[in-house]
């Protein structure tokens, strides 16, 4: 086997572990919030119901895809074009591809989620989804998305033709500045301290996008390459640190605020008796499993990559990133989870 069909075969291991550990993160959300029907009320599909997370996780996962790529110019830098540019030749175009998906997601789950808020609806047509960006935040959130992810995919093609002339900095802040109107598409948020909690889930989402992001890129991309991984890995780790931090402080802060003002629960019960609070123990597990592999990449395998030793990277990233896919597909649920016991 060559060397370029084992790295193929490690980029499609990479994309699979994680796109299915979203799935599966998003059905065991799905399942813990299941509610029974109430007779003589309207039910959205079972179908709407379970697409609407798996299709929102597809989002995150392409949204994740895209700003990593373009990150990943910026890690590797600019100074080393001979070694670096065969690497964002592959990264350009997929980065382009990303987007592209990244958007025609968004566009998918504003078709379902105004199925979602039309359950008496056998039919759907074009007035009802401008119907429900017109009254709806999530719709607007979700079109401003598309729109951001398209034009993402129009800088990435650009930078195909152009090269490092379109700024890979510039698609990365584009890339999260289309990150800010996603938490708007859920609903769980408390009002008394909504306009807290808004900036602490922009600022947690953006924190794990660029981390898992930036990690996927270098796992696909860079494995191979001993030198640029070892100018980034150092960088990338520094990035690392900062979005642990934050996300979880961000994470932990959200779901404290979501169930400590429930009036109708104490805080314990919130926390064991409610699908809002078991996911947001799952969330906190996924995160303590992921800061474990992190540390054992930052502590025992770094040391190994700057002296250009070959390592298992690729193993532990593809397992760490695993871990975050599950987490994704937890927080997409999350985001949709009212503080209330199921019945």
């Amino acid at each position: 086997m060559t060397q370029a069909e084992t790295t193929s075969r490690a980029r499609v291991a990479v994309l699979f572990c994680v796109v299915t550990a979203g799935i599966v993160g998003a059905l065991i959300g799905v399942a813990l919030t299941a509610t029974a029907p109430v007779p003589g009320v309207a039910q959205v599909s079972e179908v709407v119901s379970v697409s609407i997370p798996i299709v929102r996780v597809l989002l995150d996962i392409s949204a994740v895809a895209t700003i990593g790529l373009a990150l990943l110019s910026v890690l590797v830098g600019y100074d080393r074009p001979k070694l670096s540019e065969p690497i964002m030749r592959i990264a350009r175009p997929a980065g382009v591809a990303a987007a592209l998906v990244w958007a025609t997601t968004a566009l998918v789950a504003l078709i379902l989620q105004t199925a979602e808020y039309r359950p008496g609806s056998s039919t759907l047509s074009i007035s009802d989804v401008g119907s429900y960006i017109a009254d709806v935040g999530a719709g607007k959130a979700l079109l401003i998305v598309a729109v951001l992810a398209l034009l993402h995919a129009g800088l990435g093609i650009l930078a195909l033709k152009h090269g490092e002339k379109v700024p890979a900095e510039v698609r990365v802040g584009l890339g999260l500045f289309a990150l800010l109107p996603l938490p708007v598409t859920g609903h769980a948020s408390n009002w008394n301290y909504h306009d807290y909690t808004m900036i602490s889930m922009e600022l947690h989402v953006m924190s794990a996008v660029a981390w898992t992001g930036g990690l996927g890129a270098m796992a696909v991309l860079l494995v191979g390459n001993r030198t640029l991984l070892a100018h980034a890995l150092p960088r990338f780790s520094k990035l690392a640190t900062l979005c642990l931090i934050l996300g979880a402080a961000t994470g932990l802060f959200n779901g404290l605020i979501e169930i400590s003002l429930n009036p109708s629960l104490g805080f314990w019960e919130g926390v064991f008796t409610t699908p809002y609070g078991q996911l947001v123990l799952a969330k906190l597990l996924c995160t303590g499993v992921i800061a474990g592999l992190g540390a054992y990449t930052r502590w025992k395998l770094m040391p190994q990559i700057v002296r250009h030793n070959r390592t298992a990277l690729a193993a532990w990233a593809t397992l760490e990133l695993t871990v975050m896919g599950l987490a994704f597909g937890f927080a997409v649920v999350l985001t949709r989870a009212p503080v209330v016991p199921t019945t």
